[in-house]
């Protein structure tokens, strides 16, 4: 509500500060323009005057671009009234992008740069007889080099808007220099975003200094595991202390001759089969059967904050003490590396399959398993 309520009054009430121009003479183009598109908006001006200002607010996004980079159009926007359009674009934007609403980030820096550029083209229109609609372009193509750090995409764009070939060489140069220069300060502003927001995203490539560290180096801790067969308040407990979405399941005896992994069991999962109440008063195997109890609805992924959460859990104070077996839930081929695996290799795998987890096994012997195991003959 705040966002747009700014917004309202930088679009209307910024216009007032601009002055009333008379039309131009001979002329096709209607003057003052009827609609929303149009170069000439009166807004309050006289009879056959317009706002040059208001043409840029009042306008749409693709009229005001066209506007800008248009070469007919040299005399209609004055100098502050670029410097003004300008500030007011490049100020919204900081503050409306990266909020709860569908705007994007794409033509609010074309304006921006397109006003930069046509600014610049008016400053230096007394030592340049280069026309100020080819300033707004290499304008538009230096900010949006300089904001999203795209190149040969930006590059097609802006040449399929002028049609013009022998613009390309300049606009490339353009897009070379924004580009190179907002690098050495920080990323693009996508990558930006995505930091401030902590989502763990993976680069395509592994950073070089991955290559000198193995899986064990960066393995989080301490690390919580559950037993397959654990008690109620561990597992009440650890939900309640942790946010982690993933929990390895170790065997021990007398299940199993030495303590071995048998798998990841997810949050949700446990805390679907503590809602079920399946317990045991002793420590036993109770098998697949308390699977036939659930629903497949039950364990299905929910949306976006729909998910099962251990608040809404209940648990009685002599139930904390019981047993429940986490085997029927457990995944029991989660994707496994030995801790002397290379980093590099660890994230290409987490970047190629997708992964949300991955577990870390100390070396032990083992079997191999060859492309001949699948099929054909050979060793």
């Amino acid at each position: 509500m705040d966002v747009s309520l700014l917004t309202s009054c930088f679009s209307y009430g910024l216009p007032w500060l601009s002055q009333c121009f008379p039309c131009p003479s001979h002329m096709e183009e209607q003057c003052p323009t009827a609609g929303r598109s149009g170069n000439y908006k009166n807004f309050q001006c006289p009879e056959n005057y317009y706002n040059d200002l208001a043409s840029l607010f009042f306008n749409t996004n693709d009229d005001a671009i066209r506007n800008l980079l248009s070469s007919s159009s040299s005399k209609h926007f004055h100098l502050y009234t670029l410097f003004i359009f300008f500030s007011s674009m490049y100020f919204l934007g900081i503050i409306t992008y990266g909020i709860a609403i569908p705007s994007g980030l794409f033509i609010p820096v074309i304006l921006a740069g397109a006003s930069y550029g046509r600014l610049v083209g008016n400053a230096l229109r007394p030592f340049s007889a280069l026309d100020t609609g080819f300033f707004a372009l290499l304008g538009a193509a230096s900010f949006l080099g300089g904001t999203m750090r795209m190149t040969v995409s930006i590059c097609v764009i802006l040449l399929e808007l002028t049609n013009d070939l022998l613009m390309l060489p300049l606009v490339m140069l353009v897009l070379l220099i924004s580009k190179t220069v907002a690098d050495c300060f920080n990323k693009g502003v996508y990558d930006q975003i995505v930091k401030m927001k902590g989502l763990p995203f993976l680069e395509a490539h592994a950073e070089p200094y991955m290559r000198n560290l193995v899986a064990r180096d960066v393995v989080s801790g301490p690390l919580i595991t559950f037993s397959g067969v654990e008690k109620v308040s561990n597992i009440y407990h650890a939900l309640k202390a942790t946010r982690h979405n993933g929990f390895p399941v170790i065997d021990e005896p007398p299940f199993a001759d030495a303590p071995e992994l048998c798998g990841v069991v997810t949050r949700s999962h446990l805390i679907v089969l503590l809602q079920g109440k399946h317990f045991t008063k002793q420590k036993v195997l109770t098998g697949s059967n308390i699977i036939r109890s659930f629903k497949s609805r039950d364990f299905a992924k929910a949306g976006l904050g729909k998910g099962p959460k251990i608040e809404d859990v209940e648990i009685k104070d002599e139930e904390m003490d019981w047993y429940v077996d986490l085997h029927p839930i457990t995944n029991t081929s989660p994707y496994t590396v030995v801790e002397s695996m290379s980093l590099a290799k660890a994230a290409l795998l987490f970047r190629e399959l997708g992964l949300r987890h991955l577990c870390v096994v100390p070396k032990t012997p083992g079997d191999a398993i060859t492309r001949y195991t699948y099929g054909g003959d050979g060793d």
